[in-house]
């Protein structure tokens, strides 16, 4: 039998030396400033995570923008927008960007401020001072009129819901010049001047005559402006069967609290609604913010509008590929792992938590991939039983009820070594934070273990899925390992290609890359 002491000795002379530490003092891989800011774009929402303050992930951005070529930075912003579904993070990346190159930014302007949010997100950053100025300027106010100007009725409609700022005080700074009559009777309403009311769109002269006469059809307009009013149940009815996807999704407790969901027709509707499949595919469904909406509901909602979400869960997931070959999943249960996903912020935090996310990639894999093995793990290996056949809400939910410890992440590699198991492709999904038992490596654990499972499996692939903007690794990129950060589902697509092989050590950032500017 081979000298494991030898071995080990072997094995961390030829493993690249860490040359970090994490946010627990232990030993890690920096990544490349590429492979940082796309990291950090994927996970921060300049909210306060486990591990990493607001403001420090605002101090790691900007050196890295200031570093990069523009061009990059642009499509970071574009994949963090359009693939992640983030929002602070790719409209921090464009402001900083009109400050490097308000050419860039311009052209994908359009692309990152997408809805009338990001929009007074961009100029809420912008006046914050965080990129090094407290006013928009000439090339960003340019932007912003443009966005104004070219924005329908109902957009702009939408996006004056909201503060700090309003849209109000975003067309009072910057001062559209509206194309017609019609334009310049809605940017009066919206700024609260007299206008011509007979110039305003249909939704607003609706909004109107309802609040004089609530006897009238409720408004097709966001119920947020009805709030303000004294609505009965038969007027949330109406709002709740006029409601879109995700308006339905984001409300099913208001709808409760209102005695919305206690009449048998609207809750078949709104049932039938969220599992339709054609609507999941219109709304662009994130399986994450499914989850967020099953985990959120009151007990006020009834079952079946549960179970509806859980149909829609799997359409969502629908896409997830099948991967070739013998697979390992390996969620982390650890103690930070039940913090928040978007971090903590004062009376908004997620409801959501890194260890949900952990187990709705993990029953998202193995509903595909029905032989995978799931090794769920803090400072060991946690025994638990999941069934292929079960939903990915109940695989989802008995992961995220395991007992929480510390974090070792070598640890389900090492438990693979320790039965000698042959495997393909190894996906491990953590905050990356490891620290226990790392003084017994010469490096990290997680690259020595991997070395013992490479010397039987010389063709297996090891995925790191990083769910938290902490800028280190516990393995280093390489042709045969690949660091992802964020929870979107187009990670699934990149893990397949990886997985085909093929391709080189910086997967991620070169799919970045890929896309147009």
């Amino acid at each position: 039998m081979a000298n494991k002491s030898v071995f080990a000795s072997v094995v961390g002379k030829l493993l690249p030396r860490p040359d970090v530490v994490n946010s627990e003092g232990a030993p890690a891989y920096a990544l490349t400033p590429k492979q940082k800011l796309a990291q950090l774009a994927a996970t921060g929402c300049v909210n306060r995570t486990f591990y990493a303050e607001a403001r420090e992930q605002v101090a790691d951005i900007l050196p890295l923008v200031e570093e990069l070529d523009p061009v990059f930075v642009a499509q970071v912003a574009i994949h963090a927008r359009e693939k992640g579904f983030m929002k602070d993070m790719p409209a921090l990346l464009l402001a900083a960007l009109t400050m490097k190159d308000p050419a860039v930014a311009e052209r994908v302007f359009n692309r990152v401020v997408d809805n009338g949010r990001m929009l007074r997100t961009f100029v809420q950053i912008m006046r914050s001072g965080a990129v090094g100025r407290k006013s928009l300027g000439s090339a960003p106010k340019r932007m912003v009129r443009r966005w104004l100007n070219n924005a329908t009725d109902s957009m702009l409609i939408r996006a004056s819901v909201g503060n700090d700022p309003s849209l109000a005080d975003v067309i009072r700074m910057v001062h559209p010049k509206p194309k017609d009559a019609r334009r310049e009777a809605l940017y009066a309403y919206l700024i609260g001047k007299p206008c011509d009311r007979a110039l305003l769109p249909a939704d607003i002269q609706a909004f109107e005559a309802f609040k004089e006469d609530q006897t009238n059809t409720v408004p097709n307009v966001p119920f947020q402006m009805l709030t303000a009013l004294e609505l009965k149940t038969d007027h949330w009815r109406e709002i709740a069967a006029n409601a879109g996807w995700h308006m339905t999704r984001m409300n099913l407790n208001t709808f409760a609290r209102h005695g919305v969901l206690k009449g048998f027709t609207t809750v078949r509707q709104i049932a039938s609604r969220l599992r339709d499949r054609d609507a999941i595919a219109q709304a662009k469904v994130f399986p994450y913010q499914i989850l967020t909406a099953y985990l959120m509901a009151s007990g006020g909602v009834p079952r079946v509008i549960l179970t509806a979400l859980e149909d829609a869960m799997e359409i969502a997931v629908g896409n997830v590929p099948a991967f070739e070959g013998r697979v390992v999943v390996c969620p982390d249960v650890s103690a930070s792992m039940h913090w928040p996903i978007t971090g903590y912020r004062k009376g908004a935090s997620s409801t959501v938590c890194c260890v949900d996310v952990a187990a709705l990639v993990t029953a998202a894999v193995i509903r595909h991939n029905r032989t995978a093995e799931v090794l769920p793990f803090n400072t060991k290996v946690v025994k638990a039983r999941f069934s292929a056949r079960d939903s990915v809400m109940s695989n989802a939910a008995k992961l995220a009820s395991l007992p929480p410890g510390g974090t070792d992440c070598a640890a389900p590699l090492r438990a693979l070594n320790k039965k000698r198991a042959l495997v393909d492709l190894v996906i491990l999904v953590s905050d990356n934070e490891s620290w226990f038992g790392a003084e017994q490596y010469a490096r990290t654990g997680v690259m020595e273990e991997w070395a013992r499972l490479k010397s039987r499996n010389p063709d297996a692939k090891l995925v790191c899925i990083d769910l938290v903007p902490n800028g280190t690794s516990q393995a280093v990129n390489r042709e045969d390992v690949l660091n992802i950060g964020g929870f979107s589902d187009a990670v699934f697509d990149v893990i397949a290609d990886f997985a085909r092989g093929g391709v080189g050590a910086d997967h991620w950032v070169a799919e970045i890359e890929r896309g147009a500017v």
